[in-house]
């Protein structure tokens, strides 16, 4: 009995010796792995000084090949093209001249001085001009666009998507074609007899409905003596840029800011949106010499389109091109080079840069811009800066906000000094209505229309929480502003949203021609990240869509709320910067001071922390329930994020970095999609799996459905679809189009977001480029697709739910009621066991993007996270035939 036992402690004694072992061999793989990932980064770094090496000499010679490849390739081509051209212009040059010859010949003789045989030459060349001119007749015929039957293509050949003319590449162009032509024949000139009597009953039945607002109180501008006159448009045009920053708010406060700058190193700029503090401050510190020691100043952002915008900006004031001196960094997109000496980015890039870079070595200045948006990056930042701060004596730190909350910033940086920027010049009026909307983008159109009818002269941003709700409210307001036709002057309708192509965003920034009026429609975007010049006018319906994790469901949902006071008198500023403007609250002064919060809730609270918790954990920071956090995140999110790091392997049983955690830390995506990403490797279908990744990146905005074309777009849909689910669906989305050569004619014809496609074939390729930087392989898995569906199983086994025998879907581990969103491939199918990329509360909890699996791969993917118990197929025991199709095997 006694040896028996003595036995059993053994065993149990060389067990856990085999997994500290196992513990410390990983560790030591995951620390030589960073130390490769260091080498590499140093390796791709381009130097200037070093740039006529033999590594440059071959880049340079392989690209005189490719380039002298390429012109062998094409040379052919442009000879036929030429040929054609030169036939063309020929042809042409002949009728004319021939044209001329018979002109010339009946000027200088007439019928009675001529011979038969010069007459008979003249109607042979009369006749010749006829023909030719009834030649060019039927090419123009031949020209119209008329239906082709399409040519028989043989197996394996590509099918070629032949590009239309340019104005029908545009979505809806028949429809906008039959448009214009029944207005052109509906519209009637005639006589103005009764026209003001009519324009005068035509105003009143457009403000029949108008909103009444009530005057409540005013936000007081800079003092009259302090205040420089409103610039007009014209005036605008006529400064040069350098005008232009003078004129700025900051301008004045330039050498007593830099002063304070290099006095303290720590400084909490608190400053009005539109007072220059985010392009000027780092112009400044530039001036004054802050990148002469070849380090850069670097400037954090809570959004893309803010870093892109104003890095573009500020590459224009300088004169440089972007991506030189001035550049950004965003997910997934990076425009620097090794010129960079200003260098603006997202909070998320700057945690990136903080796994290669952990003390922040190249910077001399930091800027952690719009703080007091709170996003996640940014409060992880507060503490990591803060720390940084203080080993690093020589970093200069600035933290600017824009609301009146800077003494909370100030305390958490041990008690910093606060630099205050005045920066609405000008008093704004606020109007509330006297009761409260039923319909807010009504009120919106309704209120944008009054503006425009009644008030002098100005540009109008209204606040809407999304694109749907941007797009909606564009469609009314256009549709109302064509049917009041020429009666008002003429409104240019911008709208702004991070979806939104650059080129269109750009648009808002240009100037309004004469004698018309602005109105941008933009998200909570507008509030603090970017200035829109020339606003005189907002309408603020009190709402913002934000970002909720329920940790108890692990069910994430983006919900409309109301904003909070500080939100609401950061929107109304915005029409103080050219002029006295005006602010129409779309709720009543009682909603204001009674249901509205102060400040915003910090997304720290309310939303998953995984893959804060990866990053911090890369970072080498191991107690988190004790990190220096501006508000602490809710300890039940806190370790349900470290519980799911755990189940993914990504933490070991000590709570410490794996070296797949090291691995997943590398993908700026969360830390499901990096295990999955992982998994790939394992099942050898790494270029289905990173596909898949790219789509679902942009899932929301693939398919295109115009209201006019529903049956059409569904029906391209469908035929998308694959048996095994939506995953699937989308790699055969992807692949297709790549096969037609990327086309745009080929996503137009199968109701396809064209913009959302490129957008995923560039994320496409970066996440290609992270697989290689962490040593995986790519390889293709097709047509088999169990593998593929196996590593997505990897990443997101806890997205499971079961048929039940009512027929619902329930969750595994909750037990919580789903449904399969309609626009899935398997809505009809009801598989026996799905995974779901992610679960969206709106008027149901449906699950999106839905793949059948079988339930003995999550004791394969997860046997530490599903017991077998729980995995036992009641389906299996009594099943209604109708219910549940059996899995197929490929």
């Amino acid at each position: 009995m006694a040896s028996r036992r003595k036995k059993e402690s053994s065993s149990e004694d060389s067990s856990v010796d085999s997994e500290e072992e196992a513990r410390r061999r990983d560790i030591k793989e995951r620390d030589e792995f960073s130390q490769r990932l260091k080498q590499k980064d140093e390796g791709r770094t381009r130097k200037v000084v070093e740039s006529t090496s033999r590594k440059a000499y071959e880049e340079a010679a392989k690209r005189l090949k490719l380039e002298a490849e390429d012109r062998d390739k094409l040379l052919p081509k442009l000879r036929i093209h030429s040929r054609r051209q030169y036939l063309e212009k020929r042809k042409d040059d002949k009728v004319a001249e021939l044209e001329a010859d018979i002109l010339d010949d009946e000027y200088l003789f007439e019928e009675s001085q001529i011979t038969d045989r010069e007459r008979q030459d003249r109607e042979y060349k009369k006749s010749l001009l006829q023909i030719a001119k009834d030649h060019e007749k039927a090419r123009e015929l031949e020209r119209v666009q008329r239906y082709h039957m399409p040519k028989d293509i043989k197996k394996g050949d590509k099918e070629e998507y032949v590009e239309v003319d340019e104005r029908e590449k545009i979505p809806n162009a028949e429809q906008k074609k039959w448009e214009a032509e029944q207005l052109a024949s509906a519209v009637y000139k005639f006589g103005s007899k009764d026209a003001k009597a009519r324009q005068q009953e035509e105003y009143e039945l457009l403000l029949d409905d108008q909103i009444d607002f009530v005057q409540a109180l005013r936000l007081d501008g800079t003092k009259e003596k302090d205040r420089k006159p409103p610039v007009s448009e014209a005036e605008r045009k006529k400064m040069d840029i350098e005008d232009t920053k003078k004129s700025l708010p900051v301008y004045p406060f330039k050498e007593d800011l830099i002063a304070a700058i290099k006095e303290h190193q720590i400084l909490i700029i608190e400053g009005e949106t539109g007072s220059g503090k985010t392009t000027q401050i780092p112009q400044y510190l530039y001036e004054a010499g802050f990148t002469n020691d070849g380090k850069k100043i670097g400037c954090t952002q809570p959004r893309r389109v803010a870093a892109m915008s104003v890095a573009a900006r500020v590459a224009q004031e300088m004169g440089v091109k972007l991506g030189n001196e001035v550049g950004y960094s965003i997910r997934f997109e990076d425009c620097t080079s090794e010129r960079t000496v200003i260098k603006y980015m997202t909070d998320g890039t700057l945690h990136r840069e903080f796994l290669s870079e952990p003390d922040l070595a190249s910077y001399s200045v930091m800027i952690i811009d719009e703080a007091h948006e709170r996003t996640l990056h940014t409060d992880i930042l507060f503490g990591l800066v803060k720390d940084i701060a203080r080993f690093r004596v020589d970093l200069k730190l600035l933290i600017s906000s824009a609301t009146l909350d800077a003494e909370k910033f100030s305390e958490f940086f041990d008690d910093a000094n606060i630099f205050r920027i005045p920066g609405r010049r000008f008093p704004v009026d606020i109007y509330y209505t006297k009761a409260p909307e039923a319909d807010y983008i009504d009120a919106c159109v309704v209120s944008v229309l009054q503006i425009h009818a009644t008030q002098p002269l100005g540009d109008v941003l209204v606040f809407l929480t999304g694109q749907e709700e941007i797009e909606a409210c564009q469609e009314m307001l256009q549709d109302r502003v064509k049917r009041l036709g020429s009666k008002l002057k003429e409104l240019l309708i911008l709208p702004i949203y991070a979806n939104l192509p650059s080129d269109m965003q750009a648009k808002i920034f240009e100037p309004t021609p004469p004698n018309a009026r602005k109105v941008v429609l933009a998200t909570n975007i507008a509030e603090t990240s970017l200035t829109i010049d020339n606003i005189i006018y907002v309408i603020d319906p009190g709402f913002a869509k934000q970002n909720n994790f329920n940790s108890r469901t692990g069910m994430e949902t983006l919900m409309v709320v109301p904003i909070s006071k500080a939100s609401a008198n950061q929107r109304a500023g915005r029409a103080g910067r050219v002029a006295p403007g005006k602010c129409f609250r779309l709720y009543t002064a009682w909603a204001y001071k009674h249901e509205l919060e102060e400040n915003t809730v910090p997304e720290i609270q309310r939303i998953n922390l995984g893959n804060a918790v990866l990053m911090l954990k890369a970072l080498g920071i191991n107690d988190l329930l004790h990190f220096d956090f501006l508000d602490p995140p809710p300890h039940e999110t806190l370790v349900l994020a470290l519980e799911q790091l755990y189940a993914l392997g990504a933490l070991n049983h000590h709570g410490e970095l794996t070296k797949l955690g090291r691995r997943m830390a590398e993908f700026p995506v969360d830390p499901m999609m990096a295990k999955m990403l992982l998994a790939s490797e394992k099942y050898k279908c790494s270029e289905e799996v990173v596909t898949i990744a790219a789509m679902l990146s942009v899932n929301g905005a693939i398919f295109y459905r115009p209201k006019d074309k529903i049956i059409h777009a569904d029906t391209a849909r469908k035929n998308f679809n694959h048996m095994h689910g939506d995953h699937l669906s989308l790699l055969q989305v992807y692949n297709q189009w790549a096969e037609s050569d990327y086309s745009t004619q080929w996503c137009y014809e199968n109701y396809i977001q064209f913009r959302s496609m490129k957008r995923a074939r560039d994320v496409r390729e970066q996440l290609v480029g992270l697989m290689q930087r962490v040593e995986i392989e790519m390889v293709s898995g097709l047509p088999e697709t169990i593998n593929i569906r196996k590593a997505i199983t990897s990443g997101y086994f806890y997205h499971i739910a079961r048929l039940s025998k009512g027929g619902h879907y329930k969750t595994v581990k909750h037990n919580q009621t789903v449904m399969i969103h309609p626009n899935s491939a398997l809505f009809e199918e009801l598989p026996r066991w799905v995974l779901y990329h992610e679960l969206v509360f709106t008027t149901k909890e449906y699950m999106r993007s839905v793949i059948e699996i079988e339930s003995k791969w999550l004791l394969e993917a997860a046997p530490h996270y599903y017991k077998p118990k729980e995995l036992e197929d009641s389906t299996n025991k009594k099943m209604p035939k109708t219910v549940g199709r059996a899995t197929l095997t490929e």
